[in-house]
């Protein structure tokens, strides 16, 4: 019963503080594609709905991972011959390992490493990182730090959902319902 309690309340405080940046803007980050091309979040990818998923650690890049295929086929693969009831995004969409702190020095490894292991098609959807942390702790409101954190932005770079932790169908239709919100609200 105890753990229980705990656990719900770990979730409430959780949602809390996933929600707490809804509104703000999304900070500055310069970032690397596998594909060697730079990309400033969120100024380049302004003019449209985004989605951003950010992990610190390995154990969050693992979690990360889980996510690809799900947030592959729901957002970025665009069928060439849709159906009737198919139905697609027109949304930027970006993974961001990010090496901080001691990690830095294995950015390039990395790096190299999954050139060699993702998906060609993935590869200009995954950013690489390399910097300090904490104005993202701050700004977005993050610690758990074995936990990736996804975030749908406005066309501004507002942040106008924010979720965390592994991939479930739940979260992805979570995920998916506060797009097509925002989108209908325009």
């Amino acid at each position: 019963m105890k753990k229980t309690i705990v656990l719900t309340i770990s979730l409430i405080l959780s949602c809390a503080l996933c929600q707490a940046q809804v509104g703000s803007q999304f900070p500055d980050m310069e970032a690397e594609t596998l594909t060697n091309e730079f990309v400033n979040l969120p100024q380049d990818i302004q003019g449209k709905y985004s989605l951003v998923g950010l992990a610190y650690s390995k154990q969050a890049e693992d979690y990360l991972k889980g996510w690809f295929e799900p947030v592959y086929n729901q957002f970025i693969y665009k069928n060439p011959n849709p159906g009737p009831f198919d139905f697609s995004f027109d949304v930027n969409t970006y993974f961001v390992p990010m090496f901080t702190g001691a990690k830095r020095p294995a950015y390039q490894k990395v790096m190299n490493k999954l050139k060699k292991t993702i998906d060609k098609r993935l590869q200009p959807n995954v950013l690489f990182y390399k910097g300090t942390l904490k104005e993202y702790k701050e700004a977005l409101n993050f610690d758990g730090k074995d936990l990736p954190y996804f975030y749908v932005l406005n066309p501004e770079g507002k942040i106008v959902y924010a979720t965390e932790g592994r991939y479930t169908k739940q979260k992805m239709q979570e995920i998916t319902d506060a797009v097509e919100s925002a989108m209908e609200m325009e």
